[in-house]
């Protein structure tokens, strides 16, 4: 049997296998596609797909492709994503980097350790177009800074987050970060999804046992 991704999905047909590429944040070179579709071209991926999270799936590759599809494409595959708007850079709504950030975002935390996936959303605005409300994590930028919220999820059981603090600067954002990762790393249940973790103990108390 050949060797397959961690994260290499078996499809409906119970023959081949998907595996999602993480761009970060989205964010894609001409270069990069160029590549992406010799690969396609060359291991007959008969679809690729933009999923919600901002990353790309090959769907239908053969069991004995994968290995070397997997060495070939110019992503990462599979990890925590981070999704994230066009934010200053662009967009005239902008009022945070949120570019800026998620690129951070995804050299910090992309293949952390952590007690269950994490699912990521940065919006440079409070309009929210990378559904930070959604997201495990997610970041919203304003006049006044980033707000940090927590434990939203879609999904079956879909949750929207609450809010962890606000007016921070990115700096005083990745910190926050940094702790509350590692206080859910301690006390969450093995598999526990932010959402489910926040329900079970309360912001109030999350917030409390952090300092805040």
């Amino acid at each position: 049997m050949a060797t397959l991704p961690a994260s290499a999905l078996i499809q409906r047909d119970k023959e081949t296998y998907q595996i999602r590429l993480t761009p970060p944040s989205g964010v894609v070179t001409a270069d990069e596609l160029r590549q992406l579709a010799d690969v396609a071209d060359k291991y007959d991926v008969p679809l690729l797909k933009i999923t919600s999270g901002q990353r790309i799936a090959l769907i239908g590759l053969n069991e004995e492709d994968m290995a070397n599809a997997a060495e070939e494409v110019p992503f990462r595959i599979g990890g925590h994503y981070i999704q994230a708007c066009p934010g200053t850079d662009w967009c005239k709504m902008g009022q945070c980097d949120s570019l800026g950030l998620g690129k951070t975002l995804n050299e910090k935390i992309g293949t952390a350790k952590t007690a269950a996936k994490i699912k990521v959303g940065v919006c440079g605005c409070p309009i929210g177009c990378s559904e930070s409300h959604i997201r495990d994590i997610g970041f919203i930028g304003g006049k006044s800074g980033w707000t940090m919220v927590i434990g939203g999820n879609s999904g079956s059981r879909p949750r929207i987050a609450d809010t962890l603090a606000e007016k921070l600067t990115e700096e005083e954002a990745l910190d926050l970060l940094d702790r509350f990762l590692t206080h859910y790393n301690d006390t969450a249940k093995k598999k526990q999804r932010v959402a489910r973790y926040v329900e079970e103990h309360g912001i109030e108390a999350i917030r409390e046992a952090m300092g805040l």
